[in-house]
């Protein structure tokens, strides 16, 4: 069986977003946590490095106590040239360089008044970011506060965060097409078994699954190959059972028809000569001839059948008016006292032979297993024509409804007097060869309706599949 790429499902897609979630979910979780602990490690090496540099800043600032006014102003200008950005509270707050001038927060100045190093940090968003280390002289209240610009280790982490960003992208993206890979890959083996249970029910029962490895799809495919090599040789044996079968039915009516004819001829001429016979003699003669006419009838039907089944069936199309052809099987089989015939005058293509056979052992049946009145109608229905055939007799329980056309089913034992138990099963037949749809409705008590819908202009055009097909419906009915 030759391979198709398996069309996109609704398994095939969960599979693909279930996979780029859980990898999606892991690197966002691993590029967060990453980022946060390299952004905190950042910082607080930052921190650490000023804090060092302000403790030796606070030394050198020593060197210039007693703090005057003018000593002041040289600390603040050795720092500047120094490159270093401070800040000297000493009764005021005066900065080293008008634009580093930074407010110094009531925590930073409660820290560095209590004798210890103290530090804050500008807003995110204040630029240049400024982290300010503070604490006192050593051997003055005086308090120094060095700055520190941060926009490099800001940049830095922006850079870091965009790399992650870029980074999960790009393991979402991987994730989709290995995830969409994946899953067509895994889904494969499941479209070819859809293709294969496909082809089995279109007859195609040589259809086997390839066998490769020993995973589970392989295990799979090596039972469905068993199951259609067991349903293959069950349907070969079936089939060669139903043709014996079929071969068996026209033997035995192709025998039986010799002695069967003259069984009737005799019959005929013993029915002629019954007044001359003795009194007890003659129950059993009439027992006789009603005897060898429903064999004739049984062998009549069975080489039907048997030329339905062989397929050797074909209709002969003319143009027949359905009206006159149902008050022709009325009238010539003696029924016009018990049937009425009604509906609209139609003319319809179709085989006349045919036609009437089925419409024959309709009423047939309605006469001889119905009830109270019977009607035959016709009526046009647009591109069909339905005849039906209704009585108010018994009906039909629902049990038996599903076998109605079987062959050789009877409802019940009280039907089994008459009739072969072939005739609706051939009338379905035919109806099926003219293109047209036989079902029945019944209700216990109320009677039954057999309807024929057939296609005005004709029958389909008949081909061997179609002739096959539509005998194996026949044997299922």
């Amino acid at each position: 069986m030759v391979g198709r790429a398996v069309a996109p499902g609704r398994l095939r897609r969960r599979l693909t977003i279930a996979f780029v979630l859980v990898a999606g979910v892991s690197a966002a979780l691993l590029a967060g946590g990453t980022g946060l602990l390299l952004r905190q490690s950042w910082w607080d090496a930052s921190l650490q490095q000023a804090a060092a540099d302000a403790r030796y800043q606070l030394v050198l600032a020593g060197q210039f106590l007693p703090l005057t006014e003018q000593r002041s102003t040289d600390l603040l200008t050795s720092f500047e040239a120094s490159g270093r950005h401070v800040v000297l509270v000493d009764g005021q707050s005066r900065p080293s360089h008008p634009a580093y001038a930074p407010t110094l927060g009531t925590g930073l100045r409660a820290a560095v008044a209590g004798g210890q190093l103290g530090y804050q940090r500008s807003a995110p968003a204040h630029r240049p970011r400024l982290l300010v280390v503070g604490g006192r002289i050593p051997g003055s209240t005086a308090e120094l506060y060095v700055l520190t610009v941060e926009d490099d280790v800001a940049t830095d982490l922006g850079q870091l965060r965009s790399a992650l960003v870029a980074g999960w992208v790009l393991v979402v993206l991987l994730a989709a097409g290995v995830g969409h890979a994946l899953a067509r890959r895994t889904l494969e083996p499941v479209g070819r078994a859809s293709r294969a249970a496909r082809a089995l029910t279109e007859g195609l029962l040589d259809t086997r699954l390839p066998v490769r490895g020993r995973d589970e799809f392989s295990v799979w495919a090596a039972t469905f190959n068993e199951m259609a090599e067991a349903l293959e040789s069950k349907i070969a044996a079936l089939s060669a059972a139903q043709a014996r079968e079929r071969r068996f039915t026209a033997d035995v009516a192709h025998e039986l028809r010799t002695p069967v004819t003259a069984l009737v001829a005799a019959a005929s001429l013993l029915g002629e000569h019954l007044d001359q016979l003795p009194g007890d003699a003659r129950p059993a003669a009439r027992l006789l001839v009603g005897d060898v006419v429903r064999l004739r009838r049984l062998v009549e039907d069975l080489m039907e059948i048997s030329r339905l089944d062989a397929g050797r069936e074909q209709p002969a199309v003319g143009s027949v008016d359905s009206s006159a052809l149902l008050h022709g099987i009325v009238a010539a089989r003696g029924w016009s006292e018990r049937v009425l015939v009604g509906g609209d005058v139609v003319t319809l293509r179709t085989d006349p032979r045919r036609l009437e056979r089925v419409l024959a052992n309709l009423v047939a049946n309605a006469v001889e297993h119905g009830g109270g009145e019977i009607r035959a109608t016709v009526t046009g229905a647009g591109p069909v024509v339905v005849f039906e055939v209704t009585d108010q007799g018994p009906g039909i329980p629902a049990e038996h409804l599903p076998h109605v056309f079987d062959r050789f089913h009877k409802v019940d034992p009280s039907r089994s007097a008459s009739g072969s138990g072939l005739g609706l099963a051939i009338a379905r037949e035919h109806a099926a060869l003219l293109g047209g749809v036989l079902s029945v409705r019944s209700e216990s008590g109320a009677g039954t309706c057999f309807r024929l819908e057939l296609p005005a202009d004709g029958p389909p055009p008949a081909s061997d599949d179609g002739e096959r097909a539509g005998t194996a419906a026949g044997d299922r009915a």
